[in-house]
């Protein structure tokens, strides 16, 4: 082997030795965890916690199916979710990473195994990607550089956040990745591959991979201002300079790359429902050095846990004086910056993107986890610190951990774990000491890699399998797949007519049912779900949770009506939900005629009753979407408190024979109508604004007197004051409804087509009016009547219309998500950037060696005279 390709290849060996063995260790350690807390897919306990089970799961499995051709909708619109939902702004929120792909590889009723490996894959090559990165900072020992890199990628924030949101897990890939980035355009190397690899950050989750570009910047600056590439400290500033345009050029064009689809979530988020501001209140510094230990959890702080040897590595650095003074300086200087950062509101904004989120305050955490590595990698790269630095070190672990005694974070398994893991590591020092006066021998070196691995694995387990059980016992979870899934999948799959009529799967554990079952039902929970539809389901008497981001199915026929759900399932489980084990259910399927997806209506809504008037009710809208009066609304049911003043009894008057359906929306407790036959259980509601509305609810049938008695026993823990409309109780009267599901049908569509994100439909010949689709009118739909061009589409009442002139007998929607237009311009003209920065990357290079000639002939002409021998 030529000599310059040896020396090229020989720093490359250790840095892919170090990735895979923190590839291997990340993935055995991850799954030992998993292993020792008893969850699948190595124990029976279910991991679908919070999002993971609503969220996560239900779009990787709705992702395979799409991939495999087996959905109804495409990249645009998915048809199952929310009566028509953006897709494509959901692939870029959860689904965009190039590990969901492997999902196609999983049987269909395998989707937590595929989305469990999945995690596994990203949390290991973040392992692999940070290793890689500390052995091009500096040069060292591969194995303890592959401890490190295990240690950034299982480090708390991936226990208590990352393995549960499995697309922030791209943000910790893409972290050192960027450093990478960061490195090559201080070094004017890989123009091509830098915004490339930018790209695919921002496209797999450009939430995270935007934090993850700070945390590149702050990187950069440290290197340029710790590292002197250029000889004389006199002419280090215009290649500093040049450094930082370079890393600007390269994130411009990745970005640029990623823009037609991180455009198209950005505009997402500016019309999904917005969530309440959170004002933001920093941690407890007693939280926050509590987090640094092993076994803490908790949403609320950060979670900093990277292993007590590896922690203790990092704090030696201020007192490593081998290390350059002014690189000492640096990183800890940024990482005191970045930890301040963390606890002050204005940059708490900054890691956020302008929004202080919901739920988990502290989601960029895992770059600070990085910056602590790096600094534990720098001093430890050259050789174990001096026992000064090590005892520097170890003091300040211990003011640490003194100071979180007092948190409310600290678990019983914190101190016992850290005390074992330091023990190891410091027999692991001794070890590499006493190696250091007998450096001909190898056992001494590999004992003190041994047991410093053993320290760093076994606080590990401890902190993930902690982590699990805590979070198991505090927050919601839902059941793993079982056969009530199973066997509502099978159900709606004989039962599907879509686009005939839709299908309702109705209420299955775990959330976002359609996508894991199938239909075309209500349920949605995304974080780009439109304030357009949540409006208008809660309008019309649907519940909701997650403060509006999850509106949920509604069994009552005058809106099954309105939106053509023509087959509904009920199931009832036939055991308890447990952690362990989902029972099997009892399915019913029924079906109801009703009228197309797109119907005729001759004229304008009813006028609407003012808002917040007592005829200001979610019955009155059912009944101007639908068109038609089908509701006895009593004016003014008499309420009276029970005898032992815990519950209240509302009464009125009713037709005969019709079914009373009780609306209140903010009532937690239980509803039950006298009379009714004892088999009959009362009706829950558990509203709790802005978190959760509660949908309205049949009570059973007015009898003979005409007489409604409906009994309220609210929840102990509930507001003591009864919150309910003016007008809470409806009486529906099925021949009414019958009767306007004839005329809607009569002169509805004869046909409808449904073919990816468009929807086509054969009207009667003569229609006049407006046509109505039963799809909400969210952004980024256009529509047109017979040949006429597609145009912004028409709102009636929340969906979306077309004029009719009498004379087009077919109407056509197409949705187009808003932003891919310019996004696929600003992609266009990002990767013409990047094909221009290449020509231009390789003209330079083939001019250097001509320049280099002429160079040496000028400063040795007698060089370039001399004839060379034959």
């Amino acid at each position: 082997m030529p000599a310059a390709a040896e020396t090229a290849t020989r720093p490359s060996r250790p840095r892919l030795r170090a990735a895979a063995g923190a590839a291997l260790l990340t993935g055995v350690l991850f799954c030992l965890a998993s292993r020792l807390a008893g969850s699948h897919p190595f124990g029976s306990r279910t991991r679908n916690i919070v999002d993971l089970g609503q969220q996560y799961l239900p779009y990787h499995s709705y992702w395979r199916r799409l991939l495999l051709g087996e959905a109804d909708g495409d990249l645009f619109l998915n048809w199952s979710s929310g009566f028509g939902s953006n897709f494509l702004g959901d692939l870029g929120t959860y689904l965009s990473s190039p590990f969901d792909l492997l999902v196609v590889v999983f049987p269909a009723d395998r989707p937590e195994l595929a989305l469990y490996v999945i995690t596994a894959l990203k949390i290991a090559t973040a392992g692999a990607a940070m290793a890689a990165l500390l052995l091009t900072l500096r040069r060292g020992p591969w194995p303890v550089a592959a401890l490190l890199g295990t240690a950034y990628a299982l480090s708390g924030w991936t226990f208590n956040y990352g393995a549960t949101v499995p697309m922030w897990l791209d943000g910790l890939v893409a972290f050192p990745l960027l450093c990478l980035v960061g490195e090559w355009a201080r070094k004017r190397r890989r123009p091509v591959l830098g915004p490339l690899v930018v790209a695919i950050a921002w496209i797999a989750n450009f939430y995270t991979a935007y934090m993850a570009t700070i945390g590149a910047a702050v990187f950069l600056l440290v290197r340029l201002l710790t590292t002197d590439d250029t000889g004389s400290e006199g002419a280090v500033r215009r290649p500093r300079l040049a450094a930082l345009l370079r890393a600007a050029r390269t994130v411009a064009i990745g970005v640029g790359l990623a823009a037609p689809l991180v455009l198209v979530v950005f505009l997402g988020t500016k019309v999904a429902d917005p969530t309440p501001p959170t004002p933001f209140a920093p941690a407890a510094w007693t939280d926050v050095l509590a987090r640094f230990l092993p076994a803490t959890a908790s949403v609320a702080s950060p979670a900093l846990f990277i292993g007590t040897p590896a922690l203790a590595l990092a704090l030696t650095l201020p007192f490593n004086s081998v290390v350059a003074g002014r690189v000492r300086a640096g990183w800890v200087t940024a990482i005191v910056l970045v930890t301040l950062s963390l606890q002050w509101e204005p940059t708490h904004l900054l890691w956020h993107a302008g929004a202080s989120p919901n739920g988990i305050p502290y989601r960029q955490t895992f770059v600070l986890c990085g910056l602590l590595l790096m600094a534990a990698w720098l001093s430890v790269a050259g050789g174990l610190p001096r026992p000064l630095a090590l005892l520097g070190g170890a003091g300040t672990l211990a003011f640490l951990a003194r100071a979180a005694a007092v948190s409310v974070d600290i678990d019983r398994w914190t101190y016992p774990a850290a005390a074992g893991a330091l023990a190891l590591a410091a027999l692991a020092a001794v070890a590499a000491l006493l190696a250091r006066s007998r450096p001909a021998g190898r056992l001494l070196p590999v004992l003190a890699v041994g047991l410093l691995l053993a320290a760093q694995a076994g606080e590990t387990l401890v902190t993930g399998k902690r982590i699990e059980e805590q979070q198991l016992s505090k927050v919601s979870w839902a059941p793993r797949i079982g056969p009530w899934h199973t066997g509502m999948a099978a159900a709606v799959a004989a039962k599907d007519a879509w686009p005939r009529h839709r299908t309702d799967p109705g209420e299955v554990p775990g959330g976002n049912d359609v996508l894991l079952v199938g239909g075309e039902g209500a349920d949605y929970y995304s974080s780009l779900t439109s304030d357009t539809y949540s409006r208008t389901l809660a309008a019309l008497g649907f519940g909701f949770y997650a403060k509006g981001r999850h509106p949920v199915s509604l069994d009552n026929p005058v809106t099954d009506a309105i939106f053509s759900i023509g087959t509904r399932m009920r199931s009832t489980p036939e055991g308890p939900l447990e952690l362990d084990r989902l029972p099997e259910a009892r399915i019913e399927v029924a079906e109801s005629p009703v009228p197309p997806l797109v119907t005729v209506r001759p004229g304008p809504p009813a006028p609407a009753p003012a808002p917040g008037s007592a005829a200001d009710t979610a019955f009155a809208r059912q009944e101007r979407m639908l068109g038609s009066t089908v509701y006895e609304v009593p004016a003014d049911p008499r309420r009276t408190g029970t005898p032992d003043g815990t519950g209240a009894t509302l009464t009125a008057n009713c037709p005969a024979g019709s079914e009373v359906w009780l609306w209140a929306p903010e009532y937690q407790g239980t509803a039950a109508l006298s009379g009714s036959p004892a088999t009959t259980p009362p009706a829950e509601f558990a509203g709790k604004l802005p978190s959760v509305l509660a949908p309205m609810q049949r009570l059973g049938t007015v009898p003979a007197s005409g007489a409604v008695r409906i009994e309220l026993t609210p929840e102990p823990k509930a507001e003591p004051r009864l919150k309910l409309p003016a007008r809470p109780v409806g009486c529906l009267e099925r021949h009414r409804l019958d009767s306007a599901v004839r005329e809607l049908t009569a002169t509805g569509a004869t046909a409808v087509r449904a073919t990816g994100h468009t929807l086509t439909a054969e009207l009667p010949a003569g229609s006049t009016g407006t046509a109505v689709l039963a799809v909400p009118r969210i952004s980024g739909w256009r529509c047109a009547a017979g040949d006429a061009p597609l145009e912004p589409a028409h709102r009636r009442l929340g969906l979306l219309a077309v004029p009719l002139d009498g004379k087009a007998t077919t109407v056509t929607c197409s949705f187009r998500p808003p932003g891919v237009k310019p996004g696929g311009a600003a992609g266009a003209a990002a990767l013409l950037a990047l094909l221009l920065t290449a020509w231009l990357h390789r003209s330079r290079r083939t001019r250097e060696p001509a320049r280099r000639r002429e160079f040496t002939a000028r400063a040795h002409p007698a060089r370039s005279t001399e004839k060379t021998p034959v």
